[in-house]
């Protein structure tokens, strides 16, 4: 796998994992929406720790700045 993820992606991809998960702990998601919402978290979350989004791959999207690469 090669990296396709920028630090700015990699943080706002955590940074929204971690209200969805606030959101269901606060009971503001609830229900299937919360089971969903927490999945999303898990997702944003691997794919930032591993810097690498297989839905980039499929379009041919990169985040990265030259220099990371």
């Amino acid at each position: 796998m090669k990296k396709n993820m920028g630090s700015y992606d990699k943080l706002i991809r955590l940074g929204i994992a971690i209200v969805l998960i606030i959101l269901y702990y606060k009971d503001v998601l609830i229900g299937t929406f919360g089971i969903i919402a927490l999945i999303a978290a898990l997702i944003l979350t691997l794919t930032s720790l591993i810097s690498f989004c297989p839905i980039y791959t499929i379009f041919g999207i990169s985040s990265l700045k030259n220099e990371e690469k």
